[in-house]
């Protein structure tokens, strides 16, 4: 398990529990572990999700996005949903947004 800080300066977890959901249900982030946490960290756009939870993008390469779902549960703990790779940002634009670089 690795924890990193998100822009509230929360703690944010990626479980090994998380990590296996997200590779067995999206193979393609196989090799995208640290890609997910660098995005916590350092997005250049958090969104607002339906239920509380943030919508952290980042471009990993021209027109190709990783998106990183994750919940604080305070102000001392989260944990990251899942995550997954697009090409369709204009989806992601829909949302409110939270936070930009």
């Amino acid at each position: 398990m690795n924890v990193v800080i998100s822009k509230n300066r929360v703690p944010i977890r990626l479980t090994d529990e998380r990590w296996v959901h997200i590779t067995e249900e999206h193979s393609e982030m196989a090799g995208y572990y640290f890609e997910i946490l660098e995005t916590i960290e350092n997005p250049e756009v958090i969104y607002k999700g339906r239920e509380g939870e943030f919508i952290a993008v980042k471009e990993i390469e021209k027109s190709k996005y990783i998106v990183v779902i994750y919940k604080e549960t305070s102000k001392e703990d989260g944990f990251v949903i899942t995550s997954f790779l697009t090409k369709r940002k204009k989806q992601l634009e829909r949302r409110p947004k939270i936070w930009e670089k």
